[in-house]
């Protein structure tokens, strides 16, 4: 629990901390009300393994338990959700690995939005050309209900059904933010001043990461940004200095598209004083002209930096 007037924290284990300044990053949850007959117990058939650990686990037995000839259905929730090209390299790293080992294979992707959210080019050309013929992509796809016993989803465009239903909902931030009425936007994420991402409904307290509602993708790199502005502003506001005025973040990711081969985007925001919001820098901003071997060797070096600074 936490008590924005008192500025105390509860633990689970009963022992309580006062704060000056709070800093929350719960990451995400899921909306579990927002299709018919999918809940915790029913992702258990049907995993959305967007949360490392058990349930990434066992999609990946799923799949491997898959027959040739098999069908691997998975959805993509409307935006804002966790990692925006995150759904798509899945569909591409599936599909190679079924044309390698389970011949016949089709991957039938469902997505809520109107269009690839992230890094178009690249996932046109995988979707199309690179993973032709396995990879069925589908946009604007309202799921309405699923169907556990029988592996199949109810959706706008009909029943599909699959041998591997891998469906992920909905998203909002993680539950310590709305059981703590911290959930002021759309009663999913919290509104944050961007100067020090502390959030507009609980002074003191300072929401970062996926949990906070921004112009930003909720992305990894972009949460260890925030959580470097915010930093900064914590420091200034406790030795009583002014926030920065114009904090600038980016974003970077790799995107593997084969098991060999992957491609990239980079997005640059600075903050817009007139809307106060952080808005892209499009000079600087882009993805890769073309998928490279070169590509993946560098993904890897990018993740390891990445990781080290953030938990150094």
């Amino acid at each position: 629990r936490v008590d924005p007037g008192k500025r105390l924290v509860t633990l689970a284990s009963g022992k309580t901390i006062e704060y000056d300044r709070l800093v929350m990053a719960p990451g995400i949850d899921f909306r579990w009300d927002a299709i018919e007959g999918y809940d915790e117990t029913a992702s258990l058939v049907m995993p959305h393994a967007w949360k490392a650990g058990p349930q990434t686990t066992a999609l990946r037995n799923m799949i491997t338990a898959m027959p040739s000839g098999g069908v691997f259905v998975m959805s993509i929730p409307g935006k804002p959700y966790r990692c925006p090209p995150g759904p798509y390299e899945r569909a591409c790293v599936v599909a190679d690995w079924l044309k390698r080992n389970r011949p016949g294979s089709k991957v039938i992707v469902l997505d809520a939005n109107p269009g690839i959210t992230a890094e178009v080019h690249s996932f046109t050309d995988a979707f199309y050309n690179v993973h032709a013929g396995v990879i069925e992509y589908q946009p604007n796809v309202v799921i309405n209900s699923v169907d556990a016993a029988n592996m199949t989803v109810n959706t706008n465009v009909g029943n599909i059904r699959g041998n591997v239903l891998n469906l992920i909902p909905p998203h909002r931030a993680g539950k310590v933010i709305s059981a703590n009425g911290l959930a002021d936007a759309g009663g999913k994420w919290t509104s944050v001043d961007v100067l020090s991402y502390e959030a507009k409904v609980a002074p003191g307290i300072h929401v970062i990461g996926d949990a906070s509602a921004t112009t930003q993708p909720k992305a990894g790199h972009i949460a260890n940004q925030e959580a470097k502005v915010c930093a900064d502003a914590i420091l200034r506001l406790f030795s009583g200095r002014a926030l920065d005025p114009s904090p600038h973040t980016n974003s970077a990711c790799y995107s593997p598209i084969t098991f060999e081969t992957a491609s990239w985007l980079t997005a640059n925001y600075a903050y817009d004083p007139v809307t106060q919001t952080m808005q892209p820098v499009p000079a600087s901003s882009g993805e890769a002209a073309a998928r490279s071997k070169d590509n993946f060797e560098e993904m890897n070096k990018w993740f390891a930096a990445l990781m080290g600074d953030s938990f150094a």
